[in-house]
């Protein structure tokens, strides 16, 4: 497996303040943790980080992160992101050992055209956008890519049905589904059971508002027989 390098440098400054100005110059502040080390504050390169991360395996990349000369086996345990922006604000490294297993979330890509599916009037749906398993460093697939040509309207395919690279566990159930079949029939039913929520509430409201207009009525001719009487 061929080696990602990504150098990180430390004794940046702490704080608010002065993470903003690293961000301004490009800078991303992080933290390297893991296997009983004293955690590390250090700063990456965005430029380099993302570099470092284009290939097929993106954030699960194994990275041999360069620290003052020290080369660490890591991965990416959380990429903070700006909440309008979406840039990379922050980022959490984990050390891991090669030989040892971890468990990471692993992207899930569907292929294939469901000629079925459509012509029934329903769509494919992607129940998960990752499964979890279990491997080595060194064996964490790329992505999981699931055909979707052979479903029918009824069709589910579920975890078990995933075929699992040697040395990948899913940590998921068997029966989860992964890919499921939107139908027509069930949108209809969804939208049919609103209208009638709708409904029932319009006529408790409009029972309601006739119960307090009888009572106001009634209240109003008890007042005039009084009156009559007097």
């Amino acid at each position: 497996m061929a080696s990602t390098v990504l150098v990180a440098n430390t004794g940046r400054p702490t704080g608010s303040a002065a993470s903003r100005r690293m961000r301004t110059d490009d800078v991303i502040p992080a933290v390297l943790y893991g296997h009983g080390m004293t955690p590390l504050s250090v700063a990456v390169g965005r430029r380099d980080l993302r570099l470092a991360l284009s290939g097929g395996a993106g954030s699960n990349t194994v990275l041999d992160l360069t620290v003052d000369g020290r080369v660490y086996p890591a991965i990416v345990k959380d990429l903070q992101r700006h909440p309008v922006k979406r840039n990379v604000t922050h980022v959490d490294f984990i050390q891991v050992n090669l030989d040892e297993a971890i468990t990471v979330s692993v992207p899930v890509r569907l292929e294939g055209e469901a000629t079925a599916v459509a012509n029934g009037g329903g769509l494919v749906d992607p129940a998960v956008d990752t499964i979890e398993v279990t491997t080595t460093p060194r064996t964490i697939p790329d992505e999981f890519v699931v055909d979707v040509s052979g479903m029918q309207m009824d069709s589910v395919i579920r975890l078990s049905d995933i075929a699992m690279p040697a040395g990948v566990v899913p940590t998921g159930e068997p029966e989860m589904p992964v890919v499921t079949v939107l139908t027509m029939r069930a949108e209809v039913a969804e939208i049919e059971a609103a209208d009638a929520e709708v409904a029932e509430e319009q006529a408790e409201e409009t029972e309601g508002g006739e119960a307090t207009a009888d009572a106001t009525e009634g209240g109003d001719a008890a007042a005039e027989g009084d009156a009559a009487s007097e």
